[in-house]
């Protein structure tokens, strides 16, 4: 089912605003409020992005990030990634080496 391009324009706008509204009116770092209209907003974008492209074969220049679960990974992940050249050279220069 195509949805109407015009329709997913006007609900992504609202869940824009809704998701400001919320931001400026947080209660605290973990606000409910901001996670819901959060996860509203980017469901209005995929919607509006997909009626896009199926109606018009055009698309956004803009992309949703995929959520990491588990954030030390990242961490571990970076501690075992190799050192680029300019790298080496500043923690040798760094370490009085040369």
């Amino acid at each position: 089912m195509t949805v109407d391009p015009r329709a997913a324009l006007d609900r992504f706008v609202a869940a824009l605003e809704a998701h400001y509204n919320a931001v400026a009116a947080r209660r605290g770092e973990d606000d409910p409020a901001v996670d819901d209209a959060y996860y509203v907003l980017a469901d209005a974008f995929e919607v509006y992005d997909e009626a896009l492209g199926q109606v018009h074969g055009e698309a956004t220049p803009f992309y949703l990030a995929e959520e990491d679960d588990d954030e030390d990974d990242d961490d571990e992940d970076d501690a075992l990634e190799p050192l680029d050249d300019d790298e080496v050279v500043g923690e040798l220069e760094a370490d009085g080496a040369r």
